[in-house]
């Protein structure tokens, strides 16, 4: 019979890419690691991993066993979540990685629904980039991830995209540069001052080529992996800089800035992440379910 609790050393490491890796997330020496994995291949009589130099990499065997092993703690996860959610009077909990490059209102107006269940809920949010926070949900340290792009595939981690909706893109300034930019836009963004997010953004490649298709080569002054910082900046009139259409009332409220104009060519994609194939958790569901509502605010464009 299969020990599990060396099957999910073996599919921590094999998803982490090394041992060392996975025993700081399992929170486990090095040395028990590798001794439970080699326990698991002597009692499975063949090897799962191979050494490629100072790598892992995972034989034909381990790749057969990765699969299954995906699908074992998939289902044990589901019921997990199932059992653990019918308990009546039972906390309920929900561990949320939020993308760094997602503005933090619309994480709040995401994920609000999910406080106002009915019985007590704890939520935790946990922010990082992508990459780290798809690490963790491969390792069911987290439920959901929310995030402006798909999972990629060559990641290597098994999890469903839910897309919750979109919405198109406002270009926002203080009024005097409001003024002077806003008059036959968007040609008037040429040479114009321009605060961007960082490059780990999905919204930072489509202002990019729309700005190419628009022939259009604003001065770029400022890129920030810090929306909320650009919008300081926006509000000190060091350029303009671009936010969700859905914050645009809050945008004119919190920084003093006027809209200059409204990109409908460009869209930002809001995605649940999770490892359900299908939403099970209360409080996903109730995220999922408001998120149309919650991008559509402020007259922004937005799909389900």
């Amino acid at each position: 019979m299969i020990n599990y609790k060396q099957l999910r050393y073996f599919w921590a490491v094999a998803r982490a890419g090394s041992i060392a890796r996975a025993s700081e997330r399992l929170c486990l020496t090095p040395q028990t690691i590798s001794g439970q994995i080699a326990e698991l291949e002597r009692a499975l009589g063949t090897d799962l991993f191979r050494r490629a130099g100072r790598r892992l990499e995972l034989t034909a065997a381990g790749k057969l066993a990765l699969s299954h092993a995906d699908e074992i703690f998939q289902i044990g996860a589901e019921l997990e979540g199932l059992l653990s959610n019918r308990s009546v009077g039972a906390e309920l909990l929900l561990r949320v990685g939020v993308a760094d490059v997602i503005p933090k209102s619309i994480a709040y107006r995401l994920l609000a629904p999910a406080t106002a269940l009915p019985g007590p809920i704890r939520l935790i949010c946990q922010e990082d980039k992508l990459e780290r926070l798809f690490a963790e949900l491969a390792i069911h340290k987290l439920d959901l991830v929310i995030a402006d792009r798909p999972l990629p595939g060559e990641l290597g981690v098994r999890g469903y995209n839910h897309p919750l909706g979109r919405c198109a893109v406002d270009l926002h300034a203080v009024p005097a540069l409001a003024a002077r930019y806003r008059a036959k836009f968007p040609q008037s963004l040429d040479g114009a001052p321009l605060l961007l997010p960082g490059s780990g953004a999905a919204m930072r490649g489509a202002m990019e080529r729309w700005f190419g298709e628009q022939r259009i080569r604003p001065r770029i002054v400022g890129e920030f992996d810090d929306t909320a910082l650009m919008k300081a900046f926006g509000a000190a009139g060091v350029g303009l800089f671009p936010a969700p259409a859905a914050i645009a009332e809050e945008v004119r409220r919190q920084y003093g800035a006027e809209l200059v104009g409204r990109v409908e060519d460009v869209v930002v994609r809001y995605y649940a992440i999770s490892v359900e194939r299908r939403l099970t958790h209360p409080a996903v569901l109730a995220v999922s379910r408001a998120a149309k509502q919650a991008l559509t605010a402020d007259n922004a464009v937005a799909e389900s």
